[in-house]
């Protein structure tokens, strides 16, 4: 192995986290930096979903960064939440506006990356042979990138058309084809209600009813731009100091406080204003930890569904019974879909799909649907999929794999133990919130971190075996006071067969969140296994 160092710093992706990460540590630290990317352009989870319908849930004002305020006033906020290709352009222009990609390698997937002891480095091999030697690696590898693909016999002899939303092709045609779509979740139900009305026939392959509500994406007028880029400041703030980072007024009005007539207005109201969060987290405080709370949520939904559906059958199948305890989903006239002539609805739960061929689709009662094209809206193995399909080593060659055989850890969810100088962006446990301002807290807690670490001769700096123990059993424990953790959702793993059903996210709020990484700061990193140089550790001897 080469012992000389070629850069201060390898960042592993080019979304959200790669680009505030490379900016941070090259303009500021004045570091050597190279970013590498498997895509053709900046844009990490943007560039990848491209399906029709893509779609953020976040309000268009807050998906984004907080840290150039002309980039702000220059946004262009046309619908108040963003479509997935104006998130990609904005991206793009970050890129642009900060000369990024200039330290950046696109077209360029990183196979491994090994801890070298003796020398205090990590060795980077990209998939075509190259190897580079950094002090620091920084993952930005984003927690919704790993495809999940079915694992259903004979998908393989598909002779059809065969995507999986999160690697979308340009320039699909729907005219005229018979398509099926596997999955119902964020992006099945985007992508249904997006090519519903372009398709000769949709037949919908639902294993699991969901709850969701409008998400209201009405045009912004002039006004209502104006008003939000002249309050920036308090806004960013507020939302900085929110559990959730989502602009929301969080509700502090336990369900049972008012009598059912008001509930049933307050839920109106949240249906008419639209928004996945707004609904479960602005209407009242304790639908996702009062069981009581979150029936009545459920019963509202479930009878706007009949409402809805024309024909029972099918609204009985699409009305859910389990809790509303996943991830909060809002769509644009997903369950009107269903009064569609030319959309089926089929629950492959009950009659499960028996296997693929070259044609269609076999249910195990014996029908048989035949398919000029597949979808699989299936997701991702979320959180540490990418980690984990990666040749990644730390100290004394352990494998991540061996390291997380018994479910993702992390400590603060920026770095986890036996990896030194290793920080991830969005790593497991982090909150669960808007991303991007989750994901600038750990981009400038890690330069903060670093910088400290340079300006004090600290050759190693990584997460303490024990600290990390906590931290999953602090998650664990907030996870376990709410009702997200009784439900199967892919925010605990449950979406991947054999996957262990684990907490996966730290569920306390941004706000507590960044009080925490400001704690470790502000104590000097003590919390910290740090490995001093031999030139540090004589000046502190004399």
């Amino acid at each position: 192995m080469k012992n000389q160092m070629d850069f201060d710093a390898v960042i592993i992706g080019t979304g959200f986290g790669g680009l505030y990460a490379l900016k941070k540590l090259r303009d500021e630290l004045k570091l050597k930096v190279k970013a590498f990317d498997k895509a053709d352009d900046v844009g990490g989870t943007w560039f990848w979903n491209k399906y029709p319908g893509a779609l953020s849930d976040t309000e268009t004002h807050l998906y984004c960064y907080s840290w150039d305020k002309e980039l702000l006033q220059d946004l262009e906020i046309k619908t108040k939440y963003v479509q997935g290709p104006d998130t990609l352009k904005y991206l793009q222009k970050v890129a642009a506006k900060h000369d990024l990609k200039k330290d950046i390698q696109f077209n360029t997937a990183i196979e491994a990356a090994h801890f070298d002891d003796e020398n205090n480095l990590w060795h980077v091999r990209t998939e075509t042979g190259e190897v580079y030697t950094a002090r620091f690696v920084i993952s930005a590898l984003g927690i919704l990138s790993a495809p999940n693909f079915p694992r259903i016999e004979g998908i393989k002899d598909f002779k059809g058309e065969l995507y999986h939303t999160s690697r979308w092709p340009e320039n699909v045609s729907f005219e005229g084809k018979r398509v099926g779509v596997i999955g119902t979740g964020s992006t099945g139900v985007q992508v249904i209600t997006a090519i519903a009305p372009q398709v000769k026939h949709l037949t919908v392959l639902q294993r699991s009813a969901q709850y969701s509500v409008p998400i209201g994406n009405d045009p912004m007028t002039p006004e209502a731009i104006a008003k939000i880029k002249d309050n920036y400041d308090q806004i960013w703030h507020d939302a900085k100091n929110s559990a959730f980072a989502f602009g929301l007024n969080e509700s502090t009005t336990p369900a049972m406080s008012v009598s059912e007539q008001e509930r049933e207005v307050i839920f109106e109201k949240a249906w008419q204003t639209g928004g996945g969060f707004r609904f479960m987290f602005e209407t009242f405080s304790d639908i996702a930890l009062s069981m009581e709370a979150n029936i009545a949520a459920q019963n509202f939904i479930k009878k706007k569904i009949r409402e809805i559906v024309k024909d029972p059958k099918t609204a009985d199948l699409l009305t859910p019974n389990d809790l509303y305890a996943k991830r909060p989903l809002c769509d644009s006239g997903y369950y009107n879909v269903f009064n569609r002539d030319n959309v089926t609805l089929k629950d492959v739960k009950n009659n499960p799909i028996q296997h693929i061929n070259e044609n269609g689709v076999l249910l195990e009662d014996g029908e048989f649907i035949e398919l000029d094209m597949l979808i699989c809206a299936t997701g991702f193995d979320a959180v540490d999929g990418n980690y984990l399909r990666m040749d990644l080593k730390g100290r004394n060659g352990l494998s991540i794999q061996d390291h997380w055989k018994d479910g993702p850890s992390s400590y603060l969810a920026v770095t986890t133990a036996n990896f030194p100088n290793m920080f991830m962006v969005l790593g497991p446990n982090g909150p669960f919130t808007n991303l991007p301002p989750s994901i600038e807290t750990q981009v400038e807690w890690i330069s903060d971190a670093l910088g400290y670490a340079l300006e004090n001769d600290i050759k190693t700096i990584e997460a303490v075996k024990e600290k990390e123990q906590q931290w999953s059993e602090t998650c664990q424990e907030i996870a376990d006071a709410t009702l997200f953790s009784k439900s199967e959702s892919w925010i605990f793993g449950a979406n991947i067969p054999g996957k262990k059903n684990t907490v996966y996210f730290y569920l306390g709020g941004l706000k507590n969140y960044r009080e925490v990484l400001a704690g470790s700061k502000a104590g000097k990193y003590v919390d910290f296994k740090v490995g001093y140089s031999v030139k540090s550790l004589e000046q502190a001897a004399c």
